[in-house]
């Protein structure tokens, strides 16, 4: 495994970035962000917890690429629920085109099977919004190599519902108390899981995370969120239908997280995500 990158904000440390890990093959191995943590020093994720060994940080995670899984752990099979297989992807780190303090941008292959099904070009960038908040901005930009059309698709749209998830995904520390959840117009795990807001955000002891969809394409795409049974937050590509991706097309995401100190009221959340796109 080689030594982590790490990313500064501010000139302080905010996160380190594992690009070539050494796991077990149905952790489904993909670089990730972790620890990450506040300008304070305060710890906001999770790294191979007990409850799902397979959440690693912060990166993208897709349960279903033409049926290979690069999220690691069961794949949910129609019929059948969710089940052991051996059709796990790996996300292969190729290279650094750019390397700063403050960010990188990273050469990846999605490979299962021995064939390289998709490229990927991450995008990583930290920026200071205040002296107790910055900005993580994460952009990933899929490109279909096989020379054949596929499609990315998630448990719910294999039979599971609720459960649209894959695509950037963020593992928060498992706390004493569920973190509290809410968006600009809705409060509570029910409410923001599957909606399609410009925000959403999780708060916890002494830190809260705020998602936004940083492009058009991003801000369709309905929020995964789970704050009761573990904390953990995405934005979801395939949600009541599998995203399809034509021979030689690409798929482009950007999120940008606020990772702040304390815990965020609605309009100073707001405030802050509308900063941390326009960073």
């Amino acid at each position: 495994m080689n030594p982590a990158l790490v990313l500064q904000c501010a000139g302080r440390p905010v996160a380190h970035y594992t690009a070539d890990p050494d796991m077990a093959r149905d952790r489904s191995p993909r670089p990730y962000l972790h620890p990450v943590t506040t300008l304070g020093g305060v710890r906001v994720t999770e790294l191979m917890p007990e409850d799902h060994a397979h959440h690693l940080g912060v990166g993208v995670a897709v349960p279903d690429v033409a049926g290979h899984n690069f999220w690691g752990g069961r794949t949910f099979v129609r019929d059948r629920g969710p089940t052991a297989l051996d059709n796990h992807g790996v996300q292969r780190h190729d290279g650094f085109t750019r390397r700063d303090p403050d960010g990188f941008v990273e050469e990846l292959s999605w490979t299962a099977g021995g064939v390289v099904l998709l490229r990927e070009r991450r995008t990583v960038a930290s920026a200071v919004l205040s002296d107790s908040a910055w900005a993580l901005d994460f952009t990933f930009v899929l490109t279909e190599v096989s020379g054949r059309a596929l499609s990315i698709g998630s448990p719910a749209t294999n039979g599971r519902p609720g459960a649209a998830y894959g695509g950037f995904f963020w593992r928060a520390p498992k706390e004493a108390a569920a973190p509290v959840v809410f968006s600009a117009d809705a409060d509570g795990e029910e409410a923001v899981h599957g909606s399609r807001a410009d925000w959403v955000a999780l708060a916890g002891q002494g830190w809260t995370l705020v998602l936004a969809g940083a492009t058009e394409e991003t801000r369709r795409d309905p929020w995964f969120l789970r704050a009761a049974e573990y904390p953990g937050v995405g934005s979801c590509l395939a949600h009541d239908r599998r995203l399809a991706i034509a021979a030689g097309a690409k798929v482009e995401r950007r999120v940008t997280t606020v990772v702040a100190d304390g815990r965020l009221g609605r309009a100073e959340a707001a405030a802050l995500a509308r900063k941390a796109v326009d960073a």
